[in-house]
């Protein structure tokens, strides 16, 4: 049993069981691919895999039992050369935060340029993503740090802890009928048409029920991913916008008005995630803290131990 063979195990799966892009990853052969599989069978005895022909279709049994062992044993490889790192060069290195338009554009602006005078020999990479893809990064290692308000919670490949939380709000153009300082209802918003987030971004599944708790049906004539793009049909008069409330900015957003619907809408709570097992450099935990002030290094490592360690 090699490090190689337990990559190809996790790339497999990683590739739906494509051996031609698990290959193509690895930088070796498909031939190569599937003779350090049935290596690796030989070797232990089971197969690891459902085949159909030479195509491989799924997991065994067997082969999901060992699929665990084999990203936790690949995990703990990483953190051993990041424990090393955290020692020998503790001001250097890199550090990839997953997050959102909306979290990259209106939450993380301040976070990053302190920390960016703090270590300014760490390399910080941002992706956006959506939701699902940011929960993805965080399971592939591609990203240290998630930061979303949907698909974050806690799971069994992941620990989260709460950001900051917010409402949505109306936005409007200026003297538009709704800003007539009349007490603003679900009814009146729902007869405008409305523009707002895609489904699974920014909170959207809070509007939605909350048109339903009211037996309203809400005339959505587009969707968009950020709250720019929102803003911008609003101002066209395409329709009314229900956005961020962090997303509108009275200095910028001058054409614009936001109507307060802290009574209408759920609060959202945005959330940091991180995988669980993977050790952070110590500059990752300082990230998390500008973000956070009670998010201390110690809380989050206590909030990520397993429960036997927490107990210890």
């Amino acid at each position: 049993m090699n490090f190689q063979q337990l990559r190809i195990i996790r790339e497999t799966l990683r590739r739906n069981f494509n051996l031609t892009e698990v290959a193509n990853a690895l930088y070796t052969s498909q031939s190569g691919v599937s003779k350090h599989i049935k290596d690796l069978e030989d070797e232990l005895g089971v197969e690891l895999f459902v085949r159909r022909g030479k195509r491989l279709l799924g997991l065994t049994e067997p082969g999901k039992e060992l699929a665990l062992i084999v990203d936790r044993i690949l995990l703990d490889t990483a953190n051993i050369k990041r424990l090393a790192d955290q020692f020998a060069k503790s001001d250097r290195g890199e550090i990839t935060i997953a997050t959102t338009h909306t979290q990259a554009r209106y939450a993380l602006p301040g976070p990053i340029s302190t920390f960016r005078k703090e270590f300014p020999n760490v390399h910080l990479v941002l992706q956006q993503g959506t939701p699902k893809e940011i929960a993805a990064m965080l399971n592939d290692g591609t990203a240290d740090i998630g930061i979303a308000t949907e698909a974050l919670e806690d799971t069994p490949e992941h620990v989260s802890f709460p950001f900051y939380s917010w409402h949505h709000g109306v936005i409007v153009p200026k003297g538009h009928p709704l800003d007539d300082g009349s007490p603003l209802t679900l009814e009146r918003v729902a007869e405008w048409p409305i523009i707002t987030y895609h489904e699974g971004f920014t909170g959207r599944p809070h509007i939605d029920e909350a048109f339903a708790a009211a037996n309203l049906t809400p005339d959505i004539v587009m969707v968009a991913l950020d709250a720019d793009v929102i803003k911008t049909y609003v101002e066209i008069g395409l329709g009314i916008g229900i956005v961020a409330s962090m997303a509108y900015d009275p200095n910028r957003d001058t054409g614009l008005t936001l109507l307060d619907t802290t009574r209408l809408f759920p609060k959202s709570t945005s959330r940091i995630a991180l995988r669980r097992g993977r050790f952070l450099r110590g500059f990752a935990y300082r990230f998390i803290e500008l973000c956070s002030s009670s998010l201390t290094e110690k809380v989050v490592k206590a909030g990520t131990a397993a429960p036997a360690e927490a107990n210890a």
